[in-house]
């Protein structure tokens, strides 16, 4: 009887860990570190570990066009009516099952030259990322109270971003003596069905407590037209629109970096460890950055001012130092000659360039995350917000990742980048003025939404 008692409280305890924001944040960040993270281990070879860019670059551009069409359309409703789990067995399904054979197909291409094969690939993967991007940023931005929104942020780039650097380490090691990536290409296939099982274990919004004792969303929606009717709301939020310029850059540089810079410049198992490098100064920039947009000596409208000059200031030095090394490299007149071995070159100006860029990469995309959730209200309200984000995210990578495959000068693509740059802070500058102080993040009984923050609804949680 003892004995049964001991069982019934050790599930109880675990269930009521299990449940937190905190756990599910945790969650979401290593479902993203087996899929997405090892998918930017291969793109962030330059050309996908491919001597020959161009087919990479065209498989993204059809990956982001599937990306942009599904994530504001298709996935917030379903988010709405059954909530992330669904969302993220969809996604995983097809982003698991595809990566495997989006893998395959560049092995297969590294021997028959197959193009269409890998296009494809990349299409059907972008459908099935919008699935798991929307739930996975409804879950970072809502599920945390208001100032620990920072942080949620910068635990999950260091998560997801590890898959990225570790996949390149591996890569590195594989492709040490090699000229090709096959090696690399099988190890990084085997991680990604841990994944898809890990899915099945996300709850609903409403069965998850923050630290308050409040819930961190309302159950799943009854009907399509209660979801198109808020979905409607959110996309007049003059907020959110001025930030669409912002949401556009967001990948756009992508392509330059990865293809133009890492690509062009350096032999591959130099770019596999640029990679990694990479990977890890997006883990250091999303620390960085969620450190400062939690400060608790300053209100949420002054931690909004002090994040936009941080990306205003530290983006216009990276860019400006990047014009640096692209001259330079330019002046060479060289293709996929820097290796590692070159100790000064590798670990000097071209090293620091593609670290910086990696970095200013968590600046912007973590500022944005945090600027939607300081304008959603709820887990649905999110999701749709970031299906905005995703929508316009991969449309503006779709569209460099299009310049690159046609062939643009690299300084031309960097002018371009900075630009698009300078004008996304420009528009940005309304929202990031009307961001009001955090709200109470007490439950209140006369609270207008009834999921939110009842203490006494929440102990079912725990029985």
């Amino acid at each position: 009887m003892a004995q049964g008692h001991d069982t019934e409280t050790l599930h109880r305890r675990f269930n009521t860990v299990w449940r937190t924001s905190l756990t599910q944040i945790l969650l979401i960040s290593i479902i993203c570190f087996c899929c997405p993270g090892m998918y930017n281990a291969i793109s962030g070879l330059g050309g996908s570990g491919q001597l020959d860019s161009t087919v990479a670059a065209n498989a993204t551009v059809a990956l982001l066009a599937a990306t942009a069409a599904s994530a504001l359309t298709l996935v917030p409703p379903i988010f709405d009516l059954f909530g992330p789990r669904v969302c993220l067995l969809l996604g995983k399904h097809l982003a698991g099952v595809v990566l495997s054979l989006y893998s395959g197909s560049l092995l297969c291409y590294n021997h028959s030259h197959n193009s269409a094969f890998v296009i494809a690939s990349g299409a059907i993967l972008g459908v099935g990322a919008s699935f798991l991007w929307v739930a996975q940023g409804a879950i970072m931005v809502s599920y945390p109270l208001p100032d620990q929104r920072g942080r949620a942020i910068a635990l999950f780039w260091v998560i997801f971003n590890l898959g990225g650097a570790i996949g390149s380490f591996i890569s590195f090691a594989l492709n040490f003596n090699s000229k090709n990536g096959h090696g690399a290409f099988i190890a990084i296939m085997s991680g990604v069905v841990v994944g898809w099982l890990l899915c099945i274990l996300v709850p609903e919004p409403h069965t998850v407590l923050r630290p308050d004792g409040s819930l961190a969303g309302p159950p799943p929606l009854s009907s399509h037209k209660t979801s198109d009717s808020k979905s409607g709301i959110s996309m007049t939020n003059w907020r959110i629109l001025f930030l669409i310029p912002a949401f556009f850059c967001a990948n756009f540089f992508y392509s330059y970096q990865q293809n133009s810079v890492n690509g062009a410049t350096f032999t591959l198992r130099t770019r596999s460890l640029n990679g990694a490098m990479y990977w890890f100064a997006q883990m250091f920039g999303g620390l960085l950055i969620g450190f400062l947009l939690d400060l608790k000596y300053l209100s949420r409208p002054q931690r909004a001012i002090l994040g936009y000059v941080v990306v205003f200031v530290t983006g216009f030095a990276i860019w400006g130092g990047g014009l640096a090394f692209q001259r330079w490299e330019n002046s060479t007149g060289k293709h996929q000659w820097l290796d590692l071995s070159n100790q000064k070159h590798t670990l000097g100006r071209s090293g620091c360039t593609y670290f910086f860029y990696g970095s200013f990469d968590a600046f912007w995309q973590s500022y944005c995350y945090w600027l939607m959730a300081s304008l959603a209200d709820s887990p649905q309200m999110a999701a749709k917000f970031v299906g905005l984000y995703k929508t316009f995210q991969a449309t503006g990578g779709a569209v460099a990742w299009r310049i690159n495959a046609l062939g643009f000068s690299p300084l031309r693509q960097l002018t371009i980048n900075w630009a698009l740059l300078g004008g996304a802070l420009l528009f940005a500058i309304p929202t990031v003025l009307s961001i009001t102080p955090s709200p109470d993040s007490s439950p209140r009984e006369d609270s207008g939404n009834e999921w939110r923050g009842r203490r006494k609804d929440s102990k079912i949680l725990t029985q």
